[in-house]
């Protein structure tokens, strides 16, 4: 499969367990890669850490409203505590540009799915549409990102959207970042991906693991 065109991302709340891995497969598939944060300096500290590991300084450093006003599309992966607050504080700079929450919300420790509606829904509702918001990677597992970011990884991505086009973008970046991607459906299917996540993580923590995922067999991978 080919590679997307060359796009700037943006991954907002970019320090924590998703985004550096997410960071260095896009940066070896050739994107512009903006780490983002809510202090400057943690960003740039992390972008320092993830160039030395790629070996070129191909990944930048920002505040999160910079990196976001930066970038065409954004990936969310802040804690689900600070979802609200950082879609809020990030409105105006997303609009009309493309937004990928990432968040699975849990409550722990029974690690129980949450109601609907969906992380996803609730940024758009805050958002609103002036921003096309995509549901993806809550099921991707963080631990497994940074080992050998330039291979395949053995996970697959469901991506909920309203917007067809923005859902197509973000599957050409899930192959750019060595996943598999399908989509599917709208926004308000995305509740059952946060269920899913809630499985992996219960199924990861009986077998010891931090590598639990999902596959889907039997449909075409999308050209």
């Amino acid at each position: 499969m080919s590679k997307t065109t060359t796009q700037t991302i943006a991954i907002l709340g970019g320090t924590g367990n998703l985004g550096p891995g997410m960071a260095l497969r896009w940066a070896h598939a050739e994107h512009e890669v903006i780490i983002g944060s809510r202090k400057a300096d943690k960003a740039q500290e992390v972008a320092a850490e993830l160039n030395t590991e790629l070996g070129q300084d191909l990944i930048q450093g920002m505040a999160n409203e910079d990196a976001a006003q930066a970038a065409p599309i954004s990936v969310l992966t802040v804690q689900q505590e600070a979802h609200q607050a950082a879609l809020s504080s990030l409105r105006d700079a997303l609009q009309g540009k493309i937004l990928v929450d990432a968040t699975a919300r849990l409550d722990f420790p029974k690690l129980t799915p949450p109601a609907p509606p969906s992380a996803a829904q609730l940024a758009q509702e805050i958002l609103g549409f002036g921003v096309r918001v995509v549901g993806a990677f809550q099921t991707v597992p963080a631990a497994g990102l940074r080992k050998n970011p330039s291979q395949p990884l053995d996970s697959d991505v469901l991506v909920c959207a309203d917007d067809q086009d923005a859902a197509q973008q973000v599957i050409g970046l899930a192959r750019d970042a060595g996943l598999n991607a399908y989509y599917a459906g709208g926004l308000d299917k995305a509740i059952v991906v946060e269920g899913l996540t809630s499985l992996l993580v219960t199924m990861n923590k009986h077998y010891g693991s931090r590598h639990g995922t999902i596959r889907v067999a039997g449909l075409p991978t999308e050209d």
